[in-house]
C-alpha cells in the first residue's frame, strides 16, 4: 500500500487494551514500519506490595505485537509522571482543588515525554494513539501541511470522543500524531480486533477512573499520600455544623455528603482549605451549587489565539464544557491584563469545579482549555431542568 514518503516510521502507544492495538493493526495494515511502546508511568506496587494490573496490560501488549508481528519496546516514564503530573495532583487536592490528571498526562507525557523518546531515541517520523480524536492532518497525516498549524477536531463517535482531555497538546506533538480511531465508533473498533485475531483485548474492558488508582478505593488511595484532618460539614444556609470529615481531598463539588443521621440529602458546594471546612446543603440542585460564571488561569490555545478583550462589549464566543461525558453549552469569554479568564454561561450549569478544565470548541474543533480557578453562584438559579439558555445552544461557529 503506498504510504506518506515523510512518515513512514511510526512509534504507537500500546497500552494492553483494545484501542491502542487496534491503532496499530491498522498502521501496519497502511504500510507504515511500526514500533509499538508499551509506557510505565507508575510504579504499579502498593503499600501491599501488590502488583495492580501493570502485569496483565504488559502481557496483553506483547500479545497483540507478536500477532501483528511489530516490535515492542518498554519504557519508564516514572519519574516524569511523578515530577509533572502526579505532584500537581496532590498539590491540588491539598488546596481545595479538584484536578483531572488525565489531561496533564496527556500533555506532559504522553504528547511530552513518549513524543521526545520517538523522535530522539527512535527515529520517528511521526507518534500514534488510541485516543479517539481527530485532527485536519487525516487520521495517517494524509493530509499534512508544513506550513500550516493543525486543528484537534471531534470524533465520529460523540460516546467517545477525547479531545477534552487532548486540550492541553501543544502544537508540536499534535502535528505529528496519527490518530487511527478517530474516524471509528467502538463497536467498530471491537469487530476490527475480532476479525484481527487479537484475542487477548476485543473483549477487554475499558479502562475507568484514575490510572494510578487501579481498583483501589479513592479515599484509601488518597490517604497514603495526604494525611487526614478532621474538619466540619456546615450547612451553607445555617451556619450549622452538621457532621466531620477526616480532609478536604476526600470530596468534590456535587458530591454527596453520606452524614449518617440527616433526613435530607446534602451535597458539597463549596470547600475552604484555610479553615479545612466543607460546606454543605440540601438538594441535588440547590442554588449554591448553580454556576452561570467562572473564572480560569490563562488558557492554552491549541492553534493561534483568538481574539480576546476585557471589554464587556466585544466578547469572544464559542462552545464551553468542563466534563467528559457533558454537552456542550455556549458561553462568552472575556480576557484580563493577566490573560485570565471571565467565562459567562448561557446556561447556567451544575457544580463547576476548580481545579477541572474548561474546554473550548468552534463547532468540531477544540481550541484549547483554561484550569478553573473559581465560580460564580447565582441564587436564581435552582432546577437546570427549569432554564433557558440565553443564546443560541445551536452555535456551531464562532461568530
Amino acid at each position: 500500500m503506498r504510504i506518506l514518503t515523510d512518515f513512514r516510521r511510526v512509534v504507537c502507544g500500546i497500552s494492553g487494551g483494545v484501542d491502542s492495538a487496534v491503532a496499530a493493526y491498522l498502521l501496519k495494515k497502511k504500510g507504515f514500519k511500526v514500533i509499538g511502546v508499551f509506557m510505565k508511568n507508575w510504579d504499579s506496587r502498593d503499600e501491599s506490595n501488590t502488583c495492580l494490573s501493570l502485569e496483565n496490560d504488559l502481557e496483553d501488549a506483547e500479545s497483540v505485537c507478536r500477532q501483528i508481528g511489530i516490535e515492542l519496546i518498554h519504557v519508564s516514564f516514572v519519574k516524569e509522571y511523578w515530577n509533572e503530573v502526579f505532584s500537581n495532583f496532590l498539590s491540588d487536592y491539598e488546596n481545595g482543588l479538584t484536578p483531572n490528571p488525565d489531561i496533564n498526562c496527556n500533555r506532559f507525557i504522553k504528547f511530552g515525554s513518549f513524543y521526545r523518546h520517538a523522535f530522539d531515541k527512535l527515529g520517528a517520523d511521526a507518534i500514534a494513539t488510541g485516543h479517539y480524536a481527530q485532527t485536519t492532518f487525516g487520521s495517517f497525516l494524509e493530509d499534512y501541511q508544513p506550513n500550516t498549524d493543525v486543528k484537534l477536531i471531534r470524533a465520529v463517535d460523540p460516546t467517545k470522543d477525547q479531545t477534552l482531555f487532548l486540550s492541553q497538546v501543544d502544537q508540536e506533538p499534535l502535528r505529528k500524531t496519527m490518530f487511527p480511531l478517530g474516524s471509528f465508533c467502538k463497536t467498530q473498533v471491537r469487530r476490527i480486533a475480532k476479525a484481527s485475531n487479537l484475542d487477548s483485548v476485543y473483549k477487554k474492558r475499558d479502562s475507568v477512573g484514575i490510572c494510578f488508582i487501579g481498583n483501589r478505593k479513592f479515599t484509601n488511595f488518597i490517604h497514603e499520600y495526604i494525611p487526614d484532618k478532621v474538619g466540619p460539614f456546615v450547612d451553607i444556609d445555617t451556619d450549622r455544623i452538621l457532621g466531620w470529615h477526616k480532609g478536604i481531598h476526600h470530596w468534590t463539588l456535587g458530591q454527596k455528603s453520606r452524614i449518617a443521621g440527616l433526613i435530607e440529602k446534602y451535597y458539597i458546594v463549596d470547600r475552604n482549605s484555610e479553615t479545612n471546612t466543607i460546606y454543605i446543603a440540601p438538594g441535588r440542585y440547590h442554588p449554591f451549587l448553580i454556576s452561570n460564571e467562572l473564572y480560569t488561569f490563562p488558557p492554552h490555545w491549541i492553534g493561534s489565539p483568538p481574539p480576546l478583550s476585557s471589554s464587556q462589549s466585544q466578547p469572544f464566543i464559542c462552545m464551553f464544557k468542563f466534563q467528559h461525558a457533558e454537552w456542550t453549552i455556549p458561553c462568552k469569554i472575556w480576557s484580563d491584563e493577566n490573560k485570565r479568564l471571565r467565562i459567562h454561561l448561557g446556561l447556567p450549569t451544575r457544580a463547576i469545579t476548580p481545579g477541572q478544565f474548561a474546554v473550548f470548541y468552534a463547532g468540531e474543533v477544540c481550541l484549547g482549555s483554561a484550569k478553573i480557578i473559581s465560580r460564580k453562584t447565582d441564587s436564581r438559579y435552582l432546577k437546570k431542568t427549569m432554564l433557558q439558555p440565553e443564546y443560541d445552544t445551536s452555535l456551531k461557529q464562532v461568530g
